[in-house]
């Protein structure tokens, strides 16, 4: 007769089940650790490809580890974080930054953004110099009109001239020995001329 199986029987099983259960999560620690239990984004990366055979489950499980550590290692050791507002790295001491390491970074791209404005304008104010100078050396190059000629409203009539006197040369300096002769000339002339006339 076929009966209900010994308590004997019930304990083996029991024991072999519990037995088989161990072995399962024995191999399935040696064989990868849990996204979740990750300590870093790589040692996450690193679960999910060992874990998730279908390439959405991998794709929403590495977004997840992307989300969680912002930090990536370093070959020789540390962290590090890129910021793609500044388009640079920083080095942090763990896989996320800390509050502090937070507000360095939030003060660099508040200069980041200084230095940023700072160029834009200097930028403008050369571009505009720049058209400024292309304006003035085109006025420059525009052909000049016929020359300006000046005439007097009321020119002086030919017979208002009065005769130059010929005994003074008209480059004469007073120091020069040429203007001095003619003057002294010019006197002696007067001189005679002077006493041509006195005389009876």
């Amino acid at each position: 007769m076929v009966g209900l199986p010994s308590t004997r029987t019930r304990l083996v099983a029991f024991i072999a089940l519990v037995s088989l259960a161990l072995v399962v999560a024995a191999w399935l620690s040696l064989r990868g650790s849990s996204p979740e239990s990750a300590r870093d984004f790589e040692e996450c990366v690193e679960a999910v490809e060992a874990g998730l055979p279908s390439n959405d489950g991998r794709g929403r499980s590495m977004a997840d580890c992307n989300a969680r550590f912002a930090g990536r290692r370093k070959p020789g050791g540390g962290y590090s974080y890129y910021d793609f507002m500044q388009g640079r790295s920083f080095d942090i001491a763990g896989p996320n930054p800390t509050a502090e390491e937070r507000r360095q970074i939030d003060h660099e791209y508040i200069e980041f953004l200084d230095a940023q404005r700072r160029e834009t304008v200097s930028a403008e104010l050369a571009k505009r110099q720049n058209e400024q100078l292309q304006a003035d050396m085109e006025r420059e190059r525009q052909p000049v009109g016929p020359p300006l000629v000046l005439t007097p409203k009321n020119p002086p009539s030919p017979a208002a001239k009065k005769p130059a006197d010929r005994s003074k040369s008209a480059n004469c300096e007073d120091n020069s020995l040429a203007c001095s002769w003619s003057k002294l000339s010019a006197a002696v002339k007067d001189a005679f001329a002077l006493s041509s006339r006195t005389k009876p």
